[in-house]
C-alpha cells in the first residue's frame, strides 16, 4: 500500500517539477506569463502570441508527455512510426511543422487575403521591399561573425529580419531545428511590437518636411493584370531563385484564388477557416519547441539580440531606400513607406500610416505603403530561397 502511495506521490506534477531544475521551469512559465500579457492585455499579435505561449506552457510540464522533442531535433531521421505509436498530441502537431505543411499553408492564407493591385500600380516598390531585406543579411553577417553558430544556424537567425513568422518557421525547420523554438518566438514578437519598434527610426532618418510629403493617388489596377500578376511572379521566382518557389508559389496560389472572380469559396476558406485553424497548430507547435533545456541557454539571447539587430537594419533599409527614390523622384515619394518593407502585412503599413498622420492628419499613406509591405512578403521569400540555396 505504501509503495503504491509512494508511486503516486513521484507521479504528480509536483514531484516531477522540483525533482528537476526547478528553476527553469518557473523562469519559462515567467516568459509565458510575459507573452500572454502581450497578446491579452496589450493586444500584440495575438493570433500568433497566444497559441505559442500555451505551447510553451504546455511542453514545459513535466511528465505530462505532450511533446517530445528528441523524436525530431537532432535525431537524423524521423522514426514516423515512433511517432505515431508513442508521441504524444502536440507530437502529432509538429509532423506539420517537420514536413514544412503549416507555413505553406499559411502562405495561401495570406496570399488570399492579400491585394497586390497597390504593388502593382508601382512597381518602384520592389526596390523598397528588397531594401528592407539588408537586416536579414547584415544579422546573418553578425551571427556568423560571432563563432557560436552554424553557418545554417546563422542563416535561420537572418530570416528574422525579414519580419516574417512562417518564413521563419520552414528555414529554421530545415537549417536549424534546435533553435525553432527561439527564432519562432523572436520573429513573432518583434513582429507583435512593430508599432513600438519603427517609429523611432522612422523620425530620426527623415525630416519633418519629408513626413509631409503627399503622395498621388494609385492608377486603378486592370482585373487581368491581378490575374497575371501572381503568375508572372512565380515563374521569375523560379527563373532567378528556384528554391523560393514553395513560399512564393503558395502565396501566389492564395492570391490567384482571390483574383480569379470564380474561387470564391476557396478564397474564403483559404482566408478564414484554414489560416486559423492552422496558425493554432502552428503557435501550439513552435512554442512546444521552447522547452526550458532548449531555451534558457546563452545562445537564446544571442538570437534575440541578432533578431533585433536584422530587424531594426531592415527598418533602416526600407526607410533608407525610399529617401533615396524621394530624392530622384524630386519628392514624390514620402519616405515613411520604406519602413512598410519588412514583411509584417498589414501592420507595418498602418504604422507607417501612423506616422504620417502625425505631421499632417489628412494625408492618406496606407495604401501607398501596402506597396512596400507586399514586396517584402516577397522578398523574405527570395532571401529565404537564397539562403537555401547556399552550399553550407
Amino acid at each position: 500500500m505504501w509503495e503504491s502511495i509512494l508511486n503516486f506521490l513521484q507521479s504528480t506534477g509536483v514531484y516531477r517539477l522540483f525533482a528537476g531544475v526547478w528553476w527553469k521551469y518557473l523562469i519559462m512559465y515567467a516568459i509565458v506569463g510575459v507573452l500572454v500579457y502581450l497578446a491579452i492585455r496589450k493586444g500584440y499579435e495575438p493570433l500568433l502570441l497566444l497559441p505559442i505561449a500555451i505551447g510553451m506552457f504546455l511542453t514545459n510540464m513535466p511528465g505530462a508527455n505532450l511533446f517530445h522533442p528528441e523524436m525530431f531535433i537532432g535525431a537524423g531521421e524521423v522514426d514516423y512510426l515512433t511517432v505515431f505509436r508513442n508521441g504524444g498530441l502536440i507530437d502529432m502537431m509538429y509532423l506539420g511543422v517537420k514536413l514544412g505543411i503549416y507555413p505553406c499553408l499559411i502562405f495561401i492564407g495570406i496570399g488570399a487575403m492579400t491585394d497586390f493591385s497597390p504593388l502593382i500600380a508601382n512597381p518602384k516598390s520592389l526596390l523598397i521591399g528588397a531594401g528592407a531585406q539588408l537586416g536579414v543579411f547584415a544579422a546573418f553577417s553578425f551571427a556568423l561573425l560571432s563563432g557560436v553558430f552554424t553557418p545554417q544556424e546563422c542563416a535561420a537567425i537572418g530570416i528574422i529580419g525579414g519580419a516574417d513568422g512562417p518564413t521563419a518557421v520552414l528555414i529554421t525547420k530545415i537549417l536549424a531545428p534546435g533553435l525553432l523554438g527561439a527564432i519562432a518566438i523572436a520573429a513573432y514578437s518583434y513582429m507583435a511590437l512593430i508599432p513600438i519598434i519603427q517609429p523611432p527610426f522612422m523620425r530620426l532618418l527623415t525630416t519633418k518636411k519629408e513626413r509631409a510629403i503627399r503622395m498621388k493617388s494609385l492608377r486603378q489596377v486592370s482585373k487581368i493584370e491581378k490575374i497575371c500578376f501572381p503568375i508572372l511572379v512565380t515563374l521569375v521566382v523560379f527563373l532567378i531563385v528556384p528554391d523560393a518557389v514553395t513560399l512564393v508559389g503558395c502565396l501566389m496560389f492564395g492570391n490567384l484564388l482571390n483574383v480569379s472572380g470564380v474561387t470564391d469559396r476557396l478564397s474564403k476558406t483559404a482566408q478564414n477557416g484554414m489560416i486559423n485553424v492552422i496558425t493554432i497548430l502552428l503557435g501550439l507547435s513552435v512554442g512546444a519547441t521552447a522547452t526550458a533545456e532548449n531555451f534558457l541557454s546563452a545562445k537564446t539571447l544571442l538570437i534575440i539580440a541578432c533578431g533585433l539587430a536584422a530587424f531594426v537594419i531592415s527598418t533602416i533599409g526600407g526607410l533608407l531606400t525610399a529617401k533615396l527614390m524621394c530624392f530622384v523622384t524630386h519628392g514624390k515619394i514620402n519616405p515613411l513607406i520604406g519602413s512598410a518593407g519588412v514583411s509584417a502585412v498589414p501592420m507595418a503599413a498602418r504604422v507607417a500610416q501612423k506616422e504620417g498622420q502625425r505631421e499632417d492628419p489628412t494625408n492618406y499613406l496606407l495604401m501607398h505603403a501596402m506597396g512596400p509591405n507586399v514586396a517584402g512578403v516577397i522578398g523574405s521569400a527570395v532571401a529565404a530561397g537564397i539562403f537555401l540555396s547556399f552550399n553550407f
